[in-house]
């Protein structure tokens, strides 16, 4: 394990400048979100700071970018990821730096998590020669849904990578706070659809029609109970329809009916069986109202898995700069884990050893939220904790932004 080295107040100016430019800088990315495997902007911008600090890099999975510190050094290569997509939202939330990109937002706080890395990847070019070992910095694209880390595996991002980590802020849980937990921190996820097939007609004349619309009303009903009565109660899991979709008007009843959602749940055997329970229930109850129901479903991320020593690690990183940034709380998590959510991180973890941590500041907007912003106080002790992990040279944990200023 690389231990960071502290350092004295000495280099407080130069970190000092650092957040300062890496707040601006997420403010920046915010004015200009761009969705997954469409982010060229923010890839032009991520590789012209980088070139501006002296690190190499390469493009990877088009929009992606890796970069590379302490090539040659012996110890082990660390990387260290930040995913850099927006999300198809209409942004509402009053920050001074809105999004200028109709439809477009930083909805889940991908712009912090690219700055925090820039940031992280300035400090660690400062102090390159103490590095112990080779880090990469992996600027990742489409993570919402893109499966934009099997791209940049799939174009080599973790060529002789030991050790890979990542965060993600969380404003659920409180100030201070983290969920870094041994084995599941984020769950595995899959999308569902069932078409229900009947008989259209006139309203007027409900025995001539076969009700699609009727039926996929009691799907979705029946799907509901499929965690209360199907799965032990001690087993988290979630079946969300999301959608009900039968084009028609005020007299007509049509002859097709869709619906569909999403299901969340901590292994990735479980997904396969709810699957499995979701076909059954939609074509059992819509037999009982004479009509024919057909399922498709889609896996999607697997769930984000820790291994015990990186996990740990990331805990010794972080906890130190959260109690030093948010007055020495607690920093247990204080929101059951592994959270619902789902991450393609879990790509990474399925390749090498690593940990990922959701970090919290008790914001009350949730991420997808129109009204979100991610909280510019994660910055700096986040960026702490990669020098950590990287083996870089860090300030006392104590040493605060006044300090800095001195």
């Amino acid at each position: 394990m690389a231990s960071a080295r502290l350092i004295g107040v000495d280099g407080a100016d130069a970190w000092q400048e650092l957040l300062s430019a890496a707040t601006s800088l997420r403010h920046e990315l915010h004015r200009r979100p761009e969705l997954g495997w469409s982010e060229h902007l923010t890839a032009g911008r991520i590789r012209d700071e980088l070139d501006s600090i002296g690190v190499s890099w390469r493009a990877c999975a088009t929009t992606g970018t890796v970069a590379r510190l302490a090539p040659d050094a012996p110890g082990r290569h660390v990387a260290l990821r930040g995913d850099i997509d927006a999300m198809p939202i209409d942004e509402d939330s009053g920050a001074v730096w809105t999004s200028q990109h109709e439809g477009v937002m930083h909805a889940c706080g991908h712009d912090g998590h690219t700055a925090v890395l820039l940031a992280a990847a300035r400090w660690l070019a400062q102090h390159e020669e103490a590095l112990p070992g080779p880090v990469s910095l992996l600027f990742q694209p489409a993570e919402e849904g893109g499966h934009g880390a099997k791209g940049m595996i799939d174009d080599g991002a973790l060529e002789g990578v030991d050790v890979v980590f990542g965060w993600h802020n969380w404003p659920a849980l409180g100030r201070g706070r983290m969920a870094c937990p041994d084995g599941p921190v984020m769950s595995a996820n899959g999308t569902f659809a069932v078409e229900v097939t009947g008989v259209g007609g006139h309203a007027s004349q409900p025995e001539s029609t076969r009700d699609p619309v009727l039926a996929a009303a009691a799907i979705t009903i029946a799907l509901q109970q499929l965690v209360a009565r199907r799965l032990s109660p001690q087993t988290a899991a979630v079946v969300a329809v999301t959608w009900i979709d039968a084009p028609s008007n005020d007299t007509v009843t049509p002859a097709t009916a869709r619906l569909g959602g999403s299901i969340r749940v901590p292994d990735t055997t479980l997904r396969d069986e709810i699957f499995t329970m979701i076909a059954e229930v939609a074509e059992s109850t819509a037999r009982a109202y004479a009509t024919t129901a057909t399922t498709t479903t889609t896996t999607r991320y697997a769930a984000t898995v820790n291994h015990a020593d990186p996990a740990f690690e990331l805990r010794e990183a972080l906890a130190p700069e959260l109690a030093a940034a948010f007055g020495g709380n607690d920093p247990t998590p204080d929101i059951a884990v592994p959270v619902m959510a789902s991450e393609d991180f879990s790509y990474y973890l399925a390749e090498v050893p690593g940990a990922f941590a959701l970090v919290g500041a008790g914001d009350p907007h949730p991420c997808h939220s129109a009204h979100y912003d991610f909280n510019d106080e994660l910055i700096a002790p986040v960026v702490r904790a990669y020098a950590r992990l990287a083996g870089a040279p860090v300030l006392p944990a104590g040493t605060t932004d006044g300090e800095a200023q001195q």
